[in-house]
């Protein structure tokens, strides 16, 4: 038997990059990550991804975070849906964020050859972590949002912060047949500050990771073995 570390308290997948995700209650996970996570992105004339950040590969397209993405009816295969800030499906992804963006160079498209990750395929953070953060940014509304996770990690009372620093390079069993090597931890940047849906920018959050933890926060993973991901699924060290 391993160490367990927790159990899954919540799956998201943010089905086009730098929008706001869906949660799921369980979902197949392979060797790209979780079944159709950034699949799709907003992509420039240059083939620049939208981001909250511009970097040789993304580009800066303030407001993405406000809208969401998600599959219908959970269906991978199919075009995923783009939500406007009121939370209602557009009929058209890249009319609309042409309009939204004031850009007629822009996007929804499929990844091709080029991955759309800014680093590794699957994320998990811990309420610990979270929770240590609410603590640190008292009145500023925080939830796992702020950092993307694909996975959030109920963790045992008591646990410390940044705990995900302890599981680097180790192997986790989640539920039955998913295997994943926990590699290093993500290297934060202003896109934990930008507003999305009901939360609001704030300078804080970063401020305080930056301070605390070097700009790093959560644990990244690749995947040994495919298999699903269910709540409730224990994260065992093996």
């Amino acid at each position: 038997m391993g160490k367990a570390l927790g159990t899954i308290e919540r799956i998201w997948r943010y089905p086009i990059k730098s929008t706001g995700g869906e949660l799921l209650s369980e979902a197949a996970v392979d060797a790209r990550g979780v079944a159709g996570d950034r699949l799709y992105a907003v992509r420039d004339a240059e083939g620049k991804f939208g981001s909250g950040k511009s970097t040789r590969r993304f580009r800066r397209m303030p407001g993405l975070l406000r809208l969401r993405s998600r599959y219908p009816a959970g269906v991978v295969s199919e075009v995923p849906e783009l939500l406007g800030p009121d939370g209602v499906p557009v009929p058209d992804p890249t009319d609309y964020v042409r309009r939204y963006l004031d850009r007629n160079d822009v996007e929804v498209a499929r990844e091709g050859t080029v991955s759309h990750f800014d680093q590794l395929p699957l994320s998990l953070l811990t309420t610990a972590t979270l929770d240590w953060v609410r603590a640190a940014v008292s009145g500023v509304p925080v939830d796992e949002r702020r950092f993307r996770p694909n996975l959030l990690v109920r963790t045992p009372p008591g646990t410390p912060p940044f705990v995900e620093d302890e599981w680097f390079g180790g192997t986790a069993r989640i539920g039955g047949t998913l295997r994943i090597r926990i590699e290093r931890s993500s290297e934060r940047c202003v896109m934990t500050n930008e507003a999305q849906q009901d939360l609001p920018h704030s300078p804080l959050i970063l401020r305080a990771v930056a301070q605390a933890h070097a700009m790093r926060l959560d644990a990244l993973a690749t995947v040994i073995h495919s298999g699903r991901v269910r709540l409730g699924d224990t994260v065992e060290l093996i």
